[in-house]
């Protein structure tokens, strides 16, 4: 492994403070409005733990995906799952989603404008035609809802100007990278505006199947937006939006730390691999929505989205990274969703009142073989969810610096679920061996274990309570006690001849936190200082489990096992040194503690820590601007910083050490405005570390890890 850099967080702070001696004109930072409480607010007057990046800070930081998010924002992990190119792994302040496994629902809500995304299949989205992005920490039960017990992620859209908008942008860089982004946008008419997007992001492999000589963490996507605005008053507001994305990106395969099953070497490059399946990969995302705005008053709107979203996925995994089928798993899902939330926003002199009725109605079906020659394991089944909840968020404004602000949801979950296993003598079921394994014998079914059909419903009531105390004009203090919870279901992996009571599912659990939180814009505005105070009591946590039968096969169980603690601290700052100098910086701290996880009765919380929580995240950054050639150069240094991270709740081989990756970019804005250059340097120290894995023991242990030193020349034209 190559020598990490390591990175002192208190750095944060004295640089910061070292900074103001250097300010000598009297610079001030900008407003940043956000939509966290979904409505316009400045992000300086609400009471709640969140980070907003927009479209400018976006490209200057040289963010192309999601996952590059996560060092913008404190206690966050936002990553590519193992084995996948566009699955999200999201963690936020110790809760989120480890196993994408259709039917187990996430932790983090992912959001594009209003509308829910339910699976992580597809969500490492990649940035563009966005304003910005909002990163909520900390459960948003009351407005948003069901699965943000850890918080919620928001891509952000602007609205069109009806002026006619022509931009296209590329970018080339390591790895033979080439990407391309034509955005435009008209008026047809006075009121009526069209736009569309359209991106293509390519780049080789970091690495190779040495076996095919196929590509390893690749990229192959394309994506298309279209929307149509129409405004026929001043209080109405018509929107309909449409996207695609489809993924080719070639299958990633796992890392081995030890020599193969057949006692196959170690490649040395961590992003080759060694594997008999192909690099066939396949993920389709797409959606549609409505929205329909209407101004009733100067004091009341009312609101409707309405929306439908669809996603296909083909793909392979090899767990042991061999050029046997001794752990193949081909799999497929197929995810359906409509959603319908209808909003009535009231604003009075000293109180305002955001209320709602939201249903989803989804289904979420897939199917995988667990090919361990010379028998398989087949898994197929379907989850189909209904929802339905009503919603309140009131603030009042009681006394002349106080806000009470009180909440709550009450949401109906109705799940039926049908889940099939069953071992298969011979090489994967009907829907895999004819693709992979066709030389083989035909497979047999040798033994049905799960075969059921079941239901059960779940309600749930999240309510929310806060007061602020506005210290002055600049200065907010805030305490909140708000509850999140995340929704029962159905284990999809479960062998009910092993566990008879997987049939009967596993309950919600849930999330009780208390913050305080204060923001701050200090110095006359040039320096803004945010950060929170939280402790959260996390209990029926839904763990997964995996053992070892007697067949030689394995079982997983989904279990309401563990209650935890989670207290810690965020801090995040701005500084305008000078007027073309600013720094900016995070700081996050965790204490994440299983208090009980049950395991055969017996309490084995000592021997387990919570998966994908650093207990430290650190990001300092400085941003100057200075003239050149008529125009602006903004040039970007950083360095954010991720201490021991651990991948599953049992410590492993698999468990990152801490590391600080090195960033600096560097963009040129002509004198006219019209176009721009930049150069973006990402982890220039090269620095190896894990974002994922499997442990299935010695020789089947696999590491997947985050890009190496990658450097890009981008440029943009507006006409």
């Amino acid at each position: 492994m190559r020598k990490t850099i390591k990175f002192n967080p208190l750095a944060v702070g004295v640089m910061l403070a070292c900074g103001a001696s250097f300010a000598y004109a009297e610079p001030q930072l900008e407003e940043v409005t956000v939509t966290a409480q979904k409505r316009e607010q400045s992000l300086q007057e609400v009471p709640v733990a969140v980070s907003a990046i927009g479209e400018a800070q976006l490209m200057e930081n040289g963010i192309s995906d999601m996952t590059e998010l996560q060092k913008m924002s404190p206690n966050t992990t936002l990553q590519v799952s193992r084995g996948t190119n566009s699955t999200l792994t999201a963690f936020i302040r110790g809760i989120g989603q480890q196993d994408p496994l259709w039917g187990y629902e996430p932790g983090v809500g992912i959001y594009i404008d209003d509308v829910y995304i339910a699976r992580p299949q597809g969500a490492v989205m990649d940035v563009f035609d966005v304003e910005r992005i909002e990163v909520l920490r900390g459960p948003q039960g009351t407005l948003y809802g069901k699965n943000t017990i850890g918080g919620a992620v928001k891509y952000v859209t602007k609205k069109m100007t009806g002026d006619t908008e022509i931009s296209i942008g590329s970018a080339l860089g390591s790895y033979n990278q080439r990407d391309l982004k034509l955005k435009a946008s008209t008026g047809l008419t006075e009121n009526l505006n069209i736009g569309a997007a359209i991106a293509s992001f390519n780049r080789d492999g970091f690495g190779e199947n040495v076996i095919t000589g196929e590509d390893q963490y690749n990229k192959d996507i394309l994506a298309a937006r279209v929307s149509l605005e129409y405004s026929p008053t001043e209080a109405l507001f018509f929107r309909f939006a449409a996207d695609k994305t489809t993924d080719k990106s070639a299958s990633k395969h796992g890392h081995r730390f030890d020599p193969g099953v057949n006692g196959e070497p170690v490649l040395d490059s961590v992003y080759d691999t060694e594997s008999n399946l192909p690099s066939d990969n396949l993920v389709e995302t797409s959606g549609m929505s409505f929205t329909a705005e209407w101004q009733l008053s100067d004091s009341v709107t009312v609101k409707s989205v309405t929306a439908s979203r669809e996603g296909e996925s083909d793909t392979v995994i090899d767990f042991d990274s061999v050029n046997t089928p001794s752990f193949d798993v081909p799999a497929i899902y197929d995810d359906e969703q409509f959603t319908q939330e209808f909003q009535l926003i009231w604003q009075g002199e000293n109180a305002d009142l955001v209320s709602g009725i939201y249903y989803y109605d989804g289904t979420a079906s897939g199917a995988y073989d667990a090919v361990l020659a010379p028998i398989s394991v087949a898994v197929n089944g379907s989850v189909d969810t209904q929802s339905l909840s009503a919603y309140a968020h009131y603030n009042w404004q009681f006394a002349d610096q106080w806000n009470l602000n009180l909440g709550g949801r009450y949401t109906k979950d109705d799940k039926e679920a049908d889940v099939y296993n069953a071992v298969i003598a011979g090489l994967g079921s009907d829907f895999s061996h004819d693709k992979y394994y066709a030389d083989s014998a035909a497979p047999i079914v040798a033994a049905v274990r799960t075969d059921y059909t079941n239901s059960d419903s779940w309600g749930e009531f999240t309510p929310r309570v806060g007061i602020d105390y506005q210290l002055s004009n600049d200065a907010m203090l805030y305490a909140t006690y708000s509850t999140g919870f995340k929704s029962g279901g159905f284990d999809m992996r479960g062998v009910e001849t092993a566990n008879p009571l997987t049939r009967e599912g596993y309950a919600p659990e849930t999330v009780d936190t208390m913050e305080f939180g204060w923001k701050l814009d200090l110095l006359a505005n040039r320096l803004r200082l945010n950060g929170a105070l939280f402790r959260a009591d996390y209990t029926d946590m839904q763990l997964t489990t995996q053992r070892l039968l007697d067949d030689g096969t394995t079982a997983g169980d989904v279990l309401n096992a563990g209650k935890s603690r989670i207290q810690g601290i965020e801090l995040e700052a701005s500084l305008a040194l000078t007027d073309n100098l600013s720094a900016n910086a995070n700081l996050g701290w965790v204490d994440a503690e299983f208090i009980e996880f049950m395991s055969g009765g017996e309490n084995i919380a000592d021997t387990r820590d919570m998966q994908n929580t650093p207990d430290t995240t650190a990001m300092i950054q400085l941003n100057w601007s200075l003239p050149v050639a008529g125009g602006e150069m903004v040039i970007v240094p950083s360095a954010s910083y991720r201490s021991d991270t651990q991948i599953f709740e049992t410590p492993s081989i698999l468990d990152q050490e801490g590391y600080t990756l090195v960033d600096l970019t560097a963009t040129y804005y002509s004198p006219d405005g019209n176009w721009n250059l930049g150069l973006q340097g990402k982890n220039l120290t090269d620095t190896e570390y894990r974002i994922a894995g499997y442990d299935f023991g010695p020789s089947l242990q696999t590491g997947f890890y985050g890009a190496p030193r990658t450097i890009a020349l981008t440029g943009s034209y507006n006409f």
